[in-house]
């Protein structure tokens, strides 16, 4: 489990809670609730499963999932799919891993259409879909027993935004046993947004 927030000079922020429980060795069943400065909260809840056999480096995933977002007081259906890559390494003191994650998102969005007939003003609003696609990147190495270094490519086009490149890089450190602490900053690479700062903290169970 994890409590993260990200923000910048502009005020633009967001807080997420988010958790893993292991159901099986194939199944594991994921929750995410999120917060933005703009007053707009959603939630999501996915089920992965695992496609490989369990042998070997490599490890291979898909996940689905279901969820809803409030927006001014009103809320609307949301829903992903994915697949993820992923493997560890042993070949940096300290060993590491690498994974590749593709994702997906539906959301439901209002839409305001006016016509005239027979000098007839009519307004009628739809739900629409919203697409956004994402690829994560990450490249994680352990120097030491009690500390990590995080590498994260996140990739993000919209149909409604531009496309978006930010690099997250952080510091994670063991504190008092199952607790974990983060601290990093994301820089954009390509596309809107500014420099923002990143902390939070893990808790394994």
């Amino acid at each position: 489990m994890s409590l993260s927030l990200e923000s910048d000079r502009e005020g633009n922020s967001y807080t997420g809670l988010y958790s893993e429980y292991g159901l099986t060795a194939r199944n594991t069943l994921g929750f995410e609730l999120g917060y933005t400065n703009v007053g707009e909260t959603s939630v999501m809840i996915w089920l992965q499963r695992r496609l490989d056999s369990g042998e070997g480096a490599n490890r291979l995933t898909y996940s689905t999932g279901f969820g809803a977002f409030l927006r001014n007081g009103e809320a609307f259906p949301t829903g992903q799919a994915g697949i993820a890559w992923g493997r560890g390494f042993e070949k940096f003191p300290g060993g590491g891993w690498v994974t590749v994650e593709a994702k997906i998102k539906v959301a439901g969005k209002q839409q305001t259409v006016v016509y005239v007939e027979n000098l007839t003003r009519t307004e009628a609003v739809f739900l629409t879909p919203e697409v956004t696609t994402k690829i994560e990147a990450t490249l994680g190495l352990r120097p030491t027993d009690s500390m990590m270094f995080i590498n994260q490519l996140r990739l993000e086009d919209r149909r409604d935004a531009a496309f978006s490149a930010k690099l997250a890089t952080s510091l994670v450190y063991d504190w008092q046993g199952l607790t974990k602490l983060e601290l990093g900053v994301i820089t954009p690479v390509s596309g809107p947004g500014e420099t923002a700062l990143k902390a939070g903290t893990w808790v394994e169970f």
